[in-house]
């Protein structure tokens, strides 16, 4: 299993000092417990309205002023995990989607933390995080059907050779990439700001290679932590 390894434009140190990746890679197995991931998404809604984590509202809020920081408006284009706790807030629960997407949205509710899945085999050269100069191509969906964005100059985007991956830092993943159970090789990106424990971090990496491995039993794993 090749390594993948991000890279981080020292750019953004600027924006979001302190900032922390958990970067994990897995490559999968058949999944032959798919009830392993329904019930890690309806545990984390549940533990999220009953007892939910005591950083959750300041690594929210601290991802609200690194959006402001490069022009975002996060009211109207939240962090993925801001996105995901107030539809569970909404409706009680999060209706299941696909069982590796709903693990790792299971660990984006539960400790408040903007998770990523990409499907390597996708990918065209590195993954990296960077400013957009504006001209990359974002594929995406608007009003059903597919169309081609490109991000805000100065917008910080995920890309690869080809373009962009997920725009305003996790707020939309595009469909090139796109992770589903069909994929054999599983990129996952944790992102995590200084008022989020480190040690909540790296459980919250256990917690998402635990439930994989449950689901598809043979599963295999290499986790990094990338700093700024």
């Amino acid at each position: 299993m090749s390594l993948v390894t991000p890279s981080i434009d020292s750019r953004l140190a600027g924006i979001a000092p302190g900032f922390r990746v958990l970067s994990i890679l897995v490559e999968a197995a058949p999944i032959t417990h798919p009830e392993v991931a329904a019930a890690a998404l309806a545990q984390a809604c549940q533990q999220m309205i009953n007892d939910d984590v005591p950083w959750a509202d300041a690594h929210l809020s601290g991802w609200d002023d690194v959006f402001k920081a490069f022009g975002a408006k996060p009211k109207r284009t939240p962090c993925s995990a801001s996105a995901l706790r107030k539809r569970v807030l909404k409706d009680g629960s999060l209706p299941p989607l696909d069982p590796v997407v709903d693990i790792y949205n299971a660990v984006s509710i539960r400790y408040a933390i903007p998770v990523g899945g990409e499907n390597v085999a996708a990918y065209s050269g590195t993954p990296r995080l960077t400013l957009a100069d504006g001209s990359e191509p974002f594929d995406t969906f608007k009003e059903g059907q597919p169309v081609v964005e490109h991000p805000e100059p100065g917008e910080v985007i995920w890309r690869d050779d080809t373009g962009v991956t997920c725009r305003r830092w996790n707020w939309r993943q595009g469909i090139r990439t796109r992770l589903d159970s069909q994929a054999q090789s599983m990129w996952f990106i944790l992102e995590s700001l200084p008022s989020m424990p480190l040690a909540a971090l790296e459980e919250a990496g256990d917690e998402l290679v635990n439930n994989l491995q449950r689901l598809m039993p043979g599963a295999t794993a290499q986790v990094q932590m990338l700093t700024l």
